[in-house]
């Protein structure tokens, strides 16, 4: 099987600029997203001890079945040398993946973090004919409830969140890199260098005013047209927060990772 690593981290932090600039690579295969996280999930649930069966599996067992799942998801359909599978969900699997794919990576997106409730309310707002999956479809809400609905602990923001720190706080960190959002957009050429480096792949030529990726068919298909868009360009947008000052200012101290007397586990933050 090829070369094997993973994108995740928060919403809204650059992720799918990132599988979009690593595409231009024609060693690498990355995409926003794809469903083995979720396909891991149900596999793991089918062979735990909720199944009475499963007396009969053994951890050898289950090793090759949830490592089947990524040898037959990415067959010989995908001649890319190297993988690169994206879902926020993996910072919650380290230890599964570890027990799989021993040398993987995994990069993390990360931003500050009003400014991902900010990106998320300004696409609920750019849809307001369209209620949105990540509020589950209320439409009777104020952007009060709406921040709630995606920062509590199962919420888009929430979830993802908690599963970064468990990432970076625990043992298995040393498979992980933050790459922020900030950087990404600002210096995108010492952003990839840092990914290559951290992959231990040669550097590669990357284009960062010719950016092509169009997911704009999943976006509709999700209510949410224009949610992934990617600019042709590589560019930090300058704007104004679309959120009460109090709201803003609830989550300016949540971005941990730059806080470097926090970083116990020496964890890569570019």
């Amino acid at each position: 099987m090829q070369a094997l690593h993973f994108i995740s981290g928060l919403p809204r932090s650059g992720s799918t600029l990132l599988a979009a600039l690593l595409r231009q690579n024609p060693r690498f295969h990355a995409h926003m997203s794809s469903p083995l996280a979720g396909m891991i999930d149900v596999m793991s649930g089918e062979m735990s001890d909720r199944n009475e069966l499963a007396a009969f599996i053994t951890d050898k067992q289950r090793q090759r079945v949830l490592h089947g799942l990524f040898a037959s998801y990415y067959g010989a359909e995908f001649e890319a040398g190297v993988i690169f599978d994206t879902s926020r969900k993996w910072c919650a699997k380290l230890p599964v993946l570890h027990e799989l794919f021993p040398d993987f990576k995994i990069i993390a997106c990360v931003r500050q973090v009003p400014w991902i409730v900010d990106s998320l309310e300004r696409a609920i707002q750019r849809n307001a004919l369209r209620p949105s999956f990540m509020v589950n479809f209320q439409t009777g809400s104020t952007v009060y409830n709406r921040v709630e609905a995606v920062t509590f602990g199962e919420g888009i923001v929430g979830h993802s969140y908690n599963a970064l720190k468990e990432a970076f706080y625990g043992e298995h960190a040393h498979h992980l890199m933050l790459l922020q959002y900030e950087t990404l957009v600002r210096d995108p050429a010492m952003a990839m260098a840092a990914v290559y480096d951290f992959i231990g792949e040669s550097p590669f030529p990357h284009d960062f005013n010719n950016v092509h990726f169009d997911v704009s068919e999943f976006d509709e298909r999700t209510g949410m047209p224009g949610l992934h868009t990617v600019g042709r360009k590589v560019t930090a947008p300058e704007r104004t927060t679309v959120l009460p000052p109090d709201i803003f200012h609830r989550f300016e101290n949540e971005s941990f990772w730059l806080n470097t007397r926090a970083n116990i586990r020496g964890v890569r933050v570019v």
